[in-house]
């Protein structure tokens, strides 16, 4: 029954009521053989006003519950002896938005104008009178009516709240889950980087004491190593602080390319266009990509040369590495962790990502990560 209800659009529901009701209260006039008079014909629109008002019930219920009302006592002193259903309606409409004390004075004032329109209507006996104004509108109808908005206005509340529960529960595991990761990442990784990078930079500084040449290689080391604590201290800020980003983006990329050719590649960078309010999902990823991408091919490619290109689109920003590496089509490297992480953060943030040797030779990263969609 959910899936059928959820399937069809509220404004059909409405439409679908308001239209019922008011050709259920015609009926109901007409059948009580009114002529077409001035008053009669008042009548009818009064009954029809009263149904079709129903169609703004969930957007302005208390307009609503006025409007029927005033039609009911108005068809009422007509002459129309045609219970009160559109009122009911509204009733129900505006408890269940929780406009319950406005909603029980508007009954009482009803209840009590319902005789005054009979007499109007020129009946002169008054037992008859409050008869009929029983007849249009019963309190149990009225009470049933208020009953039902209620109880569905408490089990929406309910449903609510479990909901916002069920939210609050997901974040706070997520959160434990984050210092989860970020305990075992710094017991695991943070002493052994530091002791490469102390290694390292004792062995440069002993080295330039004594007069010798440092190598390139050791250099490489010690720079990596600082890096490497620079990356692990800022993972462990944004896993135990939702809100802060590793500080790292566009404007960091040519720190990569120059720290490329410590390693032997001699690397270029090229940027079209500037970079304008650049959400920072992206920004990051950009520099993941770059990073990945570079620290790829020092370690695996074996390439002499490396070359990464951004282009700032209104719409998009697209980063492509290529190097001149041993990878050909007839024999692909293996996708890695680092791929397979890069394709998820490019994919996350619904871009495209196409990772594939060159024709010529060398393998090619290229990735497009749409701005407005990320934003």
């Amino acid at each position: 029954m959910s899936t059928w209800k959820a399937r069809i659009p509220a404004a059909v529901v409405d439409w679908a009521i308001a239209v019922g009701v008011a050709g259920a209260l015609l009926i109901t006039g007409l059948s009580g053989g009114h002529a077409a008079t001035v008053p009669d014909l008042l009548g009818y629109a009064l009954l029809a006003a009263g149904g079709l008002a129903l169609i703004a019930r969930r957007r302005a219920p208390l307009a609503v519950l006025a409007v029927t009302g005033l039609c009911g006592v108005g068809y009422q002193a007509a002459g129309f002896d045609v219970p009160a259903v559109a009122y009911l309606f509204a009733v129900y409409a505006a408890v269940r938005a929780g406009h319950r004390t406005v909603t029980v004075i508007g009954s009482v004032a009803m209840l009590a104008a319902l005789p005054v329109a009979a007499l109007a209507s020129g009946l002169h006996d008054t037992g008859e009178a409050f008869a009929q104004a029983r007849g249009a509108l019963e309190i149990a109808w009225l009470v049933a009516a208020g009953a039902a908005g209620e109880a569905l206005r408490q089990a929406e509340q309910r449903a609510d709240e479990a909901e916002r529960t069920r939210e609050e529960t997901a974040r706070r595991r997520a959160d434990e889950e984050r210092l989860h990761i970020a305990r075992e990442l710094h017991d695991a990784l943070t002493h052994q980087i530091s002791i490469v990078k102390v290694q390292a930079e004792v062995a440069v500084h002993v080295g330039r004491k004594r007069g010798e040449e440092v190598p390139e290689a050791l250099l490489a080391i010690q720079e990596a190593a600082r890096e490497a604590a620079r990356e692990l201290r800022a993972t462990l800020e944004a896993l135990r602080d939702d809100d802060t980003a590793p500080p790292r983006g566009l404007d960091d990329v040519p720190q990569l390319v120059e720290r490329a050719r410590t390693f032997g590649v001699e690397a270029t960078l090229t940027i079209d266009g500037r970079p304008q309010d650049v959400p920072a999902a992206v920004d990051r990823t950009v520099y993941r990509i770059v990073q990945e991408s570079l620290t790829n091919i020092a370690r695996h490619a074996g390439a002499g040369t490396a070359s990464v290109r951004i282009d700032c689109r209104p719409d998009a920003l697209a980063v492509r590495v290529d190097d001149d590496g041993r990878a050909t089509p007839d024999d692909p490297p293996v996708p890695g962790v680092g791929l397979l992480g890069m394709r998820e953060r490019v994919t996350a943030l619904g871009g495209r990502l196409r990772a594939e040797p060159r024709h010529g030779g060398g393998f090619s990263v290229q990735a497009e990560l749409p701005v407005e969609q990320a934003s």
